[in-house]
């Protein structure tokens, strides 16, 4: 039986990794620091859950003992991460990264998390990045840097290592939920949805589903590559809220808002200026199929993300009404003002 070990294996990506591979019939291990974050359903199907600090070097050779045949890291965020790594990719028979969109600059040196925002004419994998770099990788300055340093190692070491750059994220496990913004505000009746610049913006969005399956392709085909990772549509944000209401079985007013008020009124995660769109090419000719298009393949996050709006699983990933990236976007304040709700 082959064997995966995944690092940080909790979150959306690793539950994805191990369903797609159990089902396959591997053997698969998931390293993180709480088991409990582990789902039920997966340890059912013989995962197993290894407690894992990312910087503990003698726990990291203790997960890999006996080798693997397939090695994922999906907490790799800096050079010394990637240079931890290296023992274990050099000895595993496929290696593969998860990196970032927002190691990618525009023609201006613009990134995903700059002030500006870049202007992209699609985005194969010999889009120019950021220089590589170190420093507080939590920053939004910081982070590209430290994934291109951390790719940089991994590529030039000569090991069969593929790294993956998805987009905006979404599935089960999600540390950052972004479908919450719609799914919160179905779950609160609101009797409007606002969107800035019409709903028309476009953040390319990507399945942890859709990882996945790159993933075991990647298992088959050890390789050293970089390889975009993204759903084989790219909603707009207007896209997104009616997939999410559809499921949910909502009728709301759609208010679609010609400019971004100073306010914040109508923001959302995939608010991009310009288009953000990654070309999968490469990923399709290598012989990746999609497990399934945007609206396919956020069921399983908007059914997560509603059950644990109601106490169950996941409940505590859930973002606080305080949160720092999630309070704006739903603050009702302006939009009841706007409906005449405020008086």
């Amino acid at each position: 039986m082959r064997r995966a070990l995944v690092l940080g294996g909790t979150g959306a990506i690793g539950r994805a990794t191990a369903r797609r591979l159990l089902t396959a019939g591997w053997q698969v291990d998931l390293t993180g620091r709480d088991p409990s974050r582990l789902p039920h359903d997966i340890a059912a199907a013989g995962a197993r859950f290894v407690p894992f600090e990312r910087g503990d070097q003698a726990q990291l050779a203790a997960a890999f003992a006996g080798g693997a045949d397939l090695l994922v890291d999906c907490v790799c965020f800096t050079a010394e991460d990637a240079a931890r790594l290296l023992p274990l990719a050099r000895e595993a028979g496929s290696t593969v990264m998860i990196s970032s969109k927002a190691v990618y600059v525009d023609r201006d040196g613009n990134h995903s998390n700059s002030a500006t925002k870049p202007r992209f004419d699609g985005i194969s994998e010999t889009q120019p990045t950021m220089a590589p770099g170190s420093g507080d990788y939590m920053s939004r300055e910081g982070y590209g840097p430290n994934k291109v340093a951390a790719e940089q190692v991994l590529l030039d070491s000569g090991c069969p290592v593929t790294v993956l750059r998805p987009s905006k994220i979404h599935g089960p496990g999600s540390r950052q939920p972004r479908e919450w913004v719609f799914v919160k505000r179905v779950l609160d009746q609101r009797p409007a949805v606002f969107l800035a610049h019409r709903g028309a913006g476009v953040d390319h969005t990507t399945a942890a589903a859709n990882i996945a399956a790159l993933i075991e392709v990647a298992a088959d085909s050890p390789g050293a590559r970089v390889l975009n990772s993204a759903d084989p549509d790219a909603p707009s944000a207007l896209e997104i809220a009616r997939a999410i209401a559809r499921q949910l079985d909502h009728s709301w007013q759609e208010v679609l808002l010609d400019d971004a008020p100073p306010d914040g009124l109508g923001r959302t995660p995939w608010d991009a200026p310009h288009p953000i769109v990654l070309d999968t090419t490469a990923a399709l000719e290598l012989g990746y199929e999609p497990a399934g298009d945007y609206a396919a393949t956020a069921a399983d996050m908007v059914d997560w993300l509603v059950t644990a709006a109601h106490g169950g699983e996941g409940s505590d990933l859930l973002p606080a009404p305080d949160d720092e990236y999630f309070a704006p976007l739903l603050d009702y304040t302006a939009e009841d003002r706007r409906l005449g709700l405020d008086s």
